[in-house]
């Protein structure tokens, strides 16, 4: 059995979005990614399927060039390929599920896109 709590050194950074490994299973990894209202992750794809969770806040999810507001309590799953961006309208916290093979460096390069 693996544990971990998403609100465990919780940090809001005005600088950049803070994306954080909160637990690896044998066919997962779960991502932590804590928005400041108005930070982004700009449009990108992956080649894994993934679910995003609202654990707090609101987000707007572009999907394809369609926009989805996401609050609390939301998950969304997307196949691979699918372009998608995520705009915090609020302070946000998001759980991300990717896939065993996805890698941790790949989402923290979308920052740097």
């Amino acid at each position: 059995m693996k544990k971990t709590n998403i609100f465990e050194n919780l940090e809001y950074s005005d600088e950049k979005v803070q994306i954080t490994l909160m637990l690896e299973t044998e066919y997962s990894k779960e991502i932590r990614i804590v928005f400041k209202k108005n930070q982004i992750m700009k449009e990108h794809k992956t080649n894994f399927p993934i679910c995003v969770e609202i654990i707090e806040g609101e987000i707007n999810f572009g999907v394809n060039k369609d926009v989805h507001k996401l609050v609390k309590g939301d998950i969304v799953s997307l196949e691979p390929s699918v372009s998608h961006n995520l705009d915090a309208k609020e302070d946000s916290i998001v759980r991300l599920t990717l896939s065993k093979k996805d890698s941790v460096t790949r989402v923290n390069s979308v920052l740097k896109l």
